[in-house]
């Protein structure tokens, strides 16, 4: 794990505010809310979208950190599941504010894939990315990811590394991608994951291309922790991915998330969470030429990792 704070200006702007004798990030509420158009207009519109469920309290700065972004051609898509809280009034806030912002509620609860794929299906750019409602994008990440995929056409998605925050905004530790920089088999990546770690950990880290979407199918309603995972495994087997070994975006480190829970000692959790991963190995058996001996190694490493991420919460959350 890298040390707290940030060491360099280098991701720095107007929008991003970092303090290096804390250890924190945030980002500038006072955003000019953006109401006309620009050059941005002519490029390919990004679509990122937010799953919403009871996150009053945190998702009005991941709405910042998303309307903060230099890349200003974007629609932001907030679909609330039905939620108990005042989400669906900070929503209502803030597409009042920007006309780039849409929002949407459910009638009913539709659950974690359901309203991840229905997000996903009201995205209407080139390029999409969901973003989960608490956690952060550097201003700078949509420019970065967009210059990919304009550059590189065999490239289907793009990853970049992840600063794990607190969710006061405490530096916490980092999250590396796969080893290689640049143009990776999106095949060999997800392969070497099973044995290593999710290269692909955290939503925010990935945007991909419109027609590797369509060409998956979605979310795949089989799974429930790992519904992230096995999406971009598939999306990752269709072509090329392209790694960025800078922190471009910023997941919450929280006890009380699905991550959280499944790694803080919840017996039954832990044991559907390393169920998941077994069911994902065996569904990729044959496309990524796993053996038998290949997927007890896999779910081992995984029990090693729910062992590793425990202590982790224990060190540095609680």
């Amino acid at each position: 794990m890298e040390k707290t704070g940030l060491t360099s200006t280098k991701y720095s702007s107007d929008s991003e505010i970092k303090s290096y004798e804390t250890g924190k990030v945030c980002y500038n509420k006072n955003i000019t809310m953006r109401k006309g158009k620009t050059m941005s207009d002519k490029r390919p519109l990004v679509s990122i979208c937010i799953p919403v469920y009871n996150n009053a309290d945190y998702i009005g700065e991941t709405i910042d950190s998303i309307l903060s972004q230099t890349y200003e051609n974007i629609e932001l898509i907030m679909v609330d599941d039905n939620s108990t809280d005042d989400s669906y009034r900070v929503l209502q806030d803030y597409a009042g504010r920007d006309q780039r912002v849409k929002i949407y509620k459910n009638e009913s609860n539709l659950g974690m894939s359901g309203n991840w794929n229905r997000c996903l299906e009201l995205c209407t750019g080139e390029i999409m990315k969901l973003v989960c409602a608490d956690d952060l994008l550097s201003p700078r990440i949509i420019e970065r990811e967009l210059e990919v995929f304009e550059n590189h056409p065999e490239v289907v998605l793009v990853d970049s590394d992840t600063r794990l925050v607190t969710l006061d905004g405490k530096y916490r530790g980092w999250y590396r991608r796969y080893p290689s920089s640049g143009v990776v088999d999106g095949a060999t990546i997800a392969r070497k994951g099973f044995f290593s770690q999710n290269y692909f950990g955290a939503p925010q880290a990935n945007s991909f291309r419109r027609s590797a979407y369509e060409k998956v199918g979605g979310i795949s309603p089989e799974f429930h922790y790992i519904v992230d995972y096995d999406f971009f495994v598939s999306i990752a087997k269709l072509g090329k991915v392209f790694i960025i070994h800078e922190p471009l975006n910023f997941f919450r480190v929280r006890g009380d998330s699905n991550t959280g829970q499944v790694m803080g000692g919840d017996k039954e959790k832990t044991e559907v969470y390393v169920d998941e991963h077994y069911r994902l190995f065996k569904k990729n058996q044959e496309d990524l030429n796993l053996s038998e001996a290949d997927i007890k190694r896999a779910v081992a490493m995984r029990k090693l990792r729910c062992f590793l991420g425990g202590l982790y919460l224990k060190i540095f959350v609680h």
